[in-house]
This record gives structure tokens, sequence and C-alpha cells, in this order.
């Protein structure tokens, strides 16, 4: 990988309905970084050529905003799991990549995803969030931090609510680091519940203008 091969990414509108923006490039450093900071991230399956989507609505969640439901609390409360932040994100990743989906729903984490992620947490801009128990990994997530946007890319639970446990730590340690946003790309019922929200293209465009100064 080559981190100097950036595709710059065209401010445009998407092409269809999906939020497709671009098809091909490549997931250099570089190529990542220009992508997320105008709110376009890449969704594809393995084998597939490189896709590039920006959805309109967007997915989001506003740290303040997290919900914390009352059997969620129990769990706190009965202190099931420990947890840590960059202390296992390649084996975060690799369980995100194999965790097994709905029907028709496989992993879209390809060789290329893998390791290009890797490589922006070796950089310091990828990140991680784990949940323990009994000294297993028992849940998590990995995203991309820039400026005071958190872009989600996927989570999974080996265990009952781990991954809730995980998030909502995660996000109430980036509220108090002053992150203002969290990317969550497209619309699922597990963060839905949490908290997160639609706002307009047009609208989280904006907030990256604000947030991202980098």
């Amino acid at each position: 990988m080559k981190d100097e091969a950036i595709y710059d990414f065209p401010d445009t509108l998407p092409v269809n309905e999906s939020g497709l923006i671009a098809v091909g490039g490549n997931l250099s450093f570089g190529t990542l970084l220009d992508a997320y900071k105008k709110g376009i991230f890449p969704w594809y399956n393995p084998g597939e050529i490189i896709q590039w989507f920006s959805p309109d609505p967007r997915f989001v969640l506003f740290p303040q905003k997290i919900k914390i439901s009352h059997s969620m609390r129990n769990v706190f409360n009965k202190r099931l799991f420990s947890f840590t932040i960059d202390k296992a994100f390649p084996a975060v990743i690799q369980n995100c990549r194999k965790i097994k989906r709905a029907p028709g729903n496989g992993t879209w984490i390809s060789d290329d995803i893998e390791l290009a992620y890797n490589n922006l947490f070796q950089k310091g801009f990828a990140h991680s969030a784990e949940a323990w128990q009994n000294n297993e990994l028992a849940g998590g997530l990995y995203g991309v931090l820039i400026g005071k946007v958190f872009f989600g890319e996927s989570m999974f639970a080996n265990k009952s609510n781990a991954s809730k446990f995980a998030f909502i730590n995660w996000v109430n340690l980036l509220q108090k680091n002053g992150i203002e946003l969290i990317d969550c790309q497209i619309h699922t019922r597990h963060l839905e519940s949490l908290g997160a929200e639609f706002i307009s293209r047009k609208e989280f465009k904006k907030l990256l203008h604000k947030l991202i100064t980098i």
C-alpha cells in the first residue's frame, strides 16, 4: 500500500438513491482521509471494485443524545464487562469480519479493507473500543476519528450486550474529549435504540466543515 497514491474525490452529489459517489480508486491512507473529510466511505463486497458512498439522509448520533435503556443500566451495574480502547484493534476488525449476520448480509470487510484500516490505526486515525469478559474479547467496534467527528465502521458482539456496552462507554469518552458527532453511516435498529437519528446530507456536510479543520 502506497500512502502517496491518493484519489482526490470531487465534491459531487450521489449518482443514485443509495448514495453511490464513485467507483474505483484505492484504499491508501491519503485517499481514505480525503474521503472521510468529505463525508464519503468505502462499502463493497469482497471481490468487487471499490465503491464509495455518501447517503442522503445520513444516520448519525450526537453524543449528548445517547440513550441508555434500563436493561443496559443493569448490565453496567452488574459489572459484566470491562472496557478498553485501542487494546485489540486487529482482533476487533477480525471479529467484525467473521461475525455471523443475517442471511444475504455477509461481511463487506475484505483483506484490503482490513489492511487499510490497520494502517489507519497505526497512523493514529482509526480506533477500537473493546468489551471484555473473563479476559476474553466479548464485543467491540472500530472506526475513524478526524477532528471532532468519529466515523463508526463496524461492531460485533460475541456476548449479549457486549457491543452496546463498548459503544456506550466509547460515546461517553468521546463526549468528554470534545467529540461532537458520530457518523453511523446507515440506519440500523441497534443504533436507533441508542439514540442515532437521520439528518440531511447537506446538514451532515456542514457539520463536517465545522468540526474537521485538518
